[in-house]
């Protein structure tokens, strides 16, 4: 496990942009429908099994919470998406914060967006990649769950989203993910590491 990671620890929740940390240092954002695993990766990246609260309820992420790595890095857990039995209008305000964190946050550096690998691209998860390649904004797709297929059909899978995002969001790219075994855990640590600007000798 990478040790850097590990530090993580719980900074804040908001509710609205204005309640965020000043808007500087590196922010890594992890984005998702409810049910994607999210939770779930955001513990396995950070080696805590309890840092993001998992339930077997989709929906319980209704903040940003945001995670503190050291004093100018952040990891950033927005607001699950799509599948959340709340009301209508709780649905409208998170869309309308969630399109201005991501259009207007400038520290933030990049966008981790979580995709069950048997249910990739889904509308809402195609308007985010709308939003990150409007603005430009670097993004890596974690195909979670890839332990729930064959080693043939989660290739497969791979090639066809790597082949939608190059034709479509060229700011984005992908990766097999899984929390239960924990494959693909060193190339997503990779991925933050270039966002986070950690270079090649710290900590590993």
């Amino acid at each position: 496990m990478n040790e850097r990671y590990r530090s993580a620890h719980f900074l804040k929740s908001a509710n609205e942009l204005h309640q965020l940390p000043p808007d500087e240092g590196i922010e890594v954002a992890l984005a998702g429908r409810s049910n994607a695993g999210k939770s779930s990766a955001l513990n396995t990246l950070t080696g805590q099994s309890r840092l993001a609260r998992v339930s077997k309820t989709p929906g319980r992420t209704q903040l940003i919470n945001l995670f503190e790595l050291d004093a100018g890095r952040r990891l950033v857990d927005l607001p699950g998406y799509g599948y959340a039995q709340v009301p209508e209008a709780v649905k409208r305000h998170w869309q309308a914060v969630l399109a201005r964190y991501l259009e207007q946050r400038q520290a933030l550096a990049g966008l981790l967006l979580v995709m069950d690998v048997r249910h990739p691209f889904n509308p809402l998860d195609r308007q985010m990649l709308d939003w990150t390649c409007h603005r430009g904004l670097a993004t890596h797709v974690l195909l979670t769950k890839s332990d729930k297929l064959s080693r043939g059909a989660a290739a497969s899978t791979l090639a066809q989203v790597r082949r939608e995002l190059a034709a479509q969001y060229p700011n984005a790219g992908a990766q097999l993910f899984s929390s239960l075994d924990r494959s693909g855990l060193d190339a997503a640590h990779a991925r933050l590491d270039a966002w986070f600007g950690f270079g090649d000798a710290a900590g590993s």
